[in-house]
């Protein structure tokens, strides 16, 4: 039951993935070639490869990582943190580095809305493929099943429903909880980055999500929202 778990033991957070290029042409060609078989699962009458480079983000063979912004619950007060920038391989680095320090006992969790099936994983894939050791919380070989410390709101609200997806949006309307999505939304942050190179609207929009998903957990034990004059920046 969720109210066995302490709010004080969940790292909750969002990220935020652009694909590795801003433009298809970038590609050499063996990548193209890779991208092509990729996408064929999903390409539309008349599309091509190129046409949905814009959705390579959401792959992590094929996108990065540009913020992992994270929420963790102390005193009945919310301390947002944000690892962000160009250098992908850093700002994995630093958040391995916060999970090593404050979330490496067996009794800590992380949570996220789709995380076991994004977040989590790509996370993960991009540690691996930029040289990282995952930290203990991420690395699930040969865990069992309730060894893995891994809470979902999406999977939580689907109640054994498997076939039912409800978008982290829909839920805080449900719940009158302040939506996340008031500037952006995913779908705009590749342009924001690539060609506004804006990477501070990408975090505030991040962040926003993590409170979002802070502020959902806290309605699934009914319990009161964080208030915002407890909401805390930390750099």
């Amino acid at each position: 039951m969720l109210n066995n778990i302490k709010n004080n033991q969940i790292l909750f957070l969002d990220i935020e993935t652009v694909p590795q290029f801003q433009f298809y042409n970038e590609l050499k060609d063996n990548w193209k070639n890779l991208w092509a078989k990729k996408s064929s699962y999903f390409l539309k009458e008349n599309e091509t490869p190129a046409d949905v480079w814009k959705k390579a983000g959401i792959y992590a063979e094929f996108g990065k990582i540009i913020c992992i912004s994270v929420g963790f619950i102390t005193e009945e007060k919310l301390r947002l943190k944000s690892f962000y920038g160009n250098d992908e391989r850093n700002l994995l680095h630093e958040f391995r580095e916060l999970t090593i320090k404050y979330f490496n006992k067996n009794d800590k969790y992380l949570c996220a809305h789709n995380g076991k099936e994004f977040d989590y994983p790509y996370i993960a894939r991009r540690m691996l493929i930029n040289g990282i050791s995952l930290p203990k919380i991420l690395d699930l070989a040969g865990k069992k099943p309730w060894e893995i410390r891994h809470l979902d709101t999406l999977e939580l609200w689907k109640f054994g429903d498997y076939k039912h997806y409800t978008s982290l949006e829909l839920l805080t309307e449900i719940f009158n909880i302040p939506t996340p999505k008031d500037d952006i939304d995913g779908s705009m942050v590749s342009k924001v980055f690539y060609e506004d190179n804006d990477i501070e609207r990408i975090v505030k929009y991040c962040e926003k999500d993590v409170l979002a998903v802070v502020q959902l957990f806290l309605r699934y034990k009914n319990q009161d929202l964080i208030l915002p004059e407890n909401i805390i920046s930390v750099e």
